[in-house]
């Protein structure tokens, strides 16, 4: 509860707090307002498990890419000269080399954990195959159960197996706060629908793209998607903007949208052209 309380203070008040009463959690950090949102992300996240007797292998992946956004940041605030206050530029400094050590420390501890989330960690970071052949078998027995590693695999599966990467996304989309949803899923999504011929969902998913994120787009690719139903796309546009909705207000589990999306009807007589891409086209 009372880290739950400092998350909804100010960040500055937060993480002075944290500091104040835990100075090994900010030993290595700097001191000045460069990176503060990644450096905040660091000591909340360290705070959250300081007590903690086990460290799963989530809460390590945390540590880890939270490090990895800090060092990439604090590296180029190193570079800056402050011409009064010399100090706090050595103090970049010093954070950058901590930084990275200890992104390399926690690394080589974490090279034998094969967990799903380390697993995928290394596979990623590292191009371990074995690492990513583990991750796809502990998938497949079902214990990979975070909405965002599942949506990893549906983007792996994506252009090798369409109908498993369509159950895994769809799993994604009915269990992942929104905040925390990836615009760019509804696309991976929509390839896979594409690829087995259903090009109203196709449709569907690519304008619900569109509509989160204002891109142009040729309203003549889109329809072609359809055949050059207009009727069709009128009625796809306002699914598009009730999957949004649904995902937004946390309803999609139970959204007639989900339903439809999830049955396997073929639409039917639809010629499809290339499936339109973010562009300036008009």
């Amino acid at each position: 509860m009372s880290f739950l309380g400092l998350i909804g203070c100010d960040n500055g008040r937060n993480i002075r707090s944290i500091c104040k009463n835990n100075p090994e959690i900010c030993a290595d950090l700097h001191k000045d307002s460069w990176c503060l949102a990644e450096k905040t992300k660091i000591i909340q996240n360290r705070y959250a498990v300081k007590d903690s007797e086990v460290t799963t292998g989530k809460q390590l992946y945390i540590q880890l890419t939270d490090l990895e956004d800090y060092s990439r940041c604090i590296e180029l605030a190193s570079g800056v000269q402050h011409i009064i206050h010399t100090e706090r530029t050595a103090d970049r400094a010093r954070a950058f080399r901590l930084s990275t050590e200890n992104l390399s420390v926690l690394q080589e501890q974490t090279r034998e954990r094969q967990d799903p989330f380390m697993s995928y960690y290394q596979w990623t970071r590292f191009g371990d195959t074995d690492a990513l052949n583990r991750f796809l078998e502990l998938e497949n027995t079902g214990e990979v159960s975070d909405p965002f590693l599942l949506a990893q695999a549906a983007t792996y599966y994506s252009n090798r197996n369409a109908i498993k990467a369509q159950q895994l996304y769809l799993k994604v989309f009915a269990e992942i706060p929104f905040d925390d949803f990836d615009v760019n899923w509804l696309l991976g999504l929509a390839s896979t629908y594409r690829q087995t011929q259903q090009f109203d969902k196709t449709y569907m998913l690519t304008k619900a793209n569109l509509l989160l994120t204002q891109q142009k787009y040729s309203e003549q690719k889109m329809l072609a998607l359809l055949g050059g139903n207009k009727l069709l796309a009128a009625e796809l546009d306002l699914k598009a903007q009730t999957l949004i909705d649904s995902l937004e207000d946390a309803s999609y589990p139970l959204s007639l949208v989900k339903i439809w999306l999830e049955s396997q009807a073929v639409a039917a007589d639809i010629k499809p052209e290339t499936l339109p891409v973010h562009s300036d086209e008009k």
